[in-house]
């Protein structure tokens, strides 16, 4: 029975991750493409970027977003200083990262950046809930080998446990991020589910709301 209840999971979810991203590719096209056309405007390059990430059973994935920074963001040592270094090294943010436009700031506090993810999701690569992309390094670095098999074992999702809670004040420093993601892991179900999304919305749009 167990069994059969972890099949019609998973069934359900990439039903749902389906329908779902196709919904919100179509409702959010015109948006979308209007971003792009002030993101270049702003910052001339590609509207959108590619991270690369460790996915499902440790394949490599390539995460899309719009883009919120400057074209050559990657080249960290000629925006940030030395105390922002460090932040960087060790949780891959950095607070009031002088990288970012003035029409990034927007796109990130209302998570329009995350918007082509649902293609990723299409591609079945992500998922709508699941644990949050993270690099080799971060993987290698804050988890212990059995963590790094559990993490691995499911899809990486756009919004989680971690988005739809503390966000920013849970870290990999403290713990608590990898605490949240590996509770996930365990209880993962339909509710779980409707909670993290219920939940995302209330971190974006609810009188709490964190934007990121």
């Amino acid at each position: 029975m167990a069994r059969d209840r972890r099949l019609l999971y998973r069934v359900c979810k990439r039903t749902f991750d389906i329908a779902f991203s196709i919904f919100a590719l179509v409702l959010t096209a015109l948006p979308m493409a209007a971003a792009c056309v002030l993101i270049r405007i702003e910052s001339p390059g590609s509207a959108i970027y590619a991270q690369e990430r460790i996915g499902r059973f440790g394949r490599v994935i390539y995460v899309h977003k719009l883009r919120s920074m400057v074209a050559d963001a990657d080249d960290v040592e000629k925006y940030l200083d030395a105390e922002q270094l460090a932040q960087w090294n060790a949780e891959r943010k950095v607070d009031d990262d002088p990288r970012v436009t003035r029409f990034g700031r927007f796109i990130r506090v209302t998570s329009l950046d995350e918007l082509p993810q649902f293609w990723d999701v299409l591609r079945g690569e992500m998922s709508v809930v699941g644990p949050r992309p993270i690099t080799r390094e971060e993987l290698n670095e804050h988890f212990t080998e059995t963590e790094r098999a559990a993490l691995l074992s499911v899809r990486p999702g756009i919004t989680g446990a971690w988005q739809a809670g503390p966000r920013n004040e849970a870290t990999f420093e403290s713990g608590e991020r990898q605490r949240i993601e590996l509770e996930y892991i365990r209880n993962r179900g339909f509710a779980m589910d409707a909670r993290c999304i219920v939940g995302t919305f209330g971190a974006m749009f609810g009188r709490n709301r964190s934007g990121r």
